[in-house]
């Protein structure tokens, strides 16, 4: 059982479950029919994505992750989202996600190709703090 952390469009493990995708916007150029079929996602789910200001920081970090400012723009994404992740709706969800996860399969994913500079190594963060059974 347990909540698995992906990248979206990567290939499904066997015990995956629903795939939730929470990402900003769909992916481009993929028609809604294929969603689950290319392995995006079963259900979308934007209420647990960063805001299009707070991506907007987080993607200018992808260049040159070493360097200073990249650094010190990350610990400024990391906080402003976990601010937002605070927010009573946010907070609900995540509690019912941790809760879900001691009795059912499912997956929370983005596209990011590095999950340590993506929004989901936060989410996995956020989920383990609440208890949540997390699969590898």
């Amino acid at each position: 059982m347990g909540i698995r952390i992906v990248r979206l469009g990567s290939p499904r493990a066997p015990d995956e479950g629903v795939r939730i995708g929470t990402v900003r916007r769909p992916p481009r150029g993929v028609p809604k029919a294929r969603f689950a079929s290319d392995d995006w996602y079963d259900v979308w789910y934007p209420n647990l994505s960063p805001s299009p200001e707070l991506m907007k920081l987080a993607l200018s970090t992808h260049a040159h992750p070493d360097s200073a400012q990249s650094k010190k723009d990350w610990a400024l994404f990391t906080r402003g989202f976990r601010k937002a992740m605070a927010e009573p709706d946010a907070a609900r969800t995540l509690d019912v996600l941790a809760a879900l996860s001691h009795g059912a399969h499912f997956s929370l994913g983005c596209y990011c190709e590095d999950a340590s500079r993506c929004h989901r190594s936060i989410l996995r963060a956020l989920l383990a703090e609440r208890g949540a059974d997390l699969a590898d």
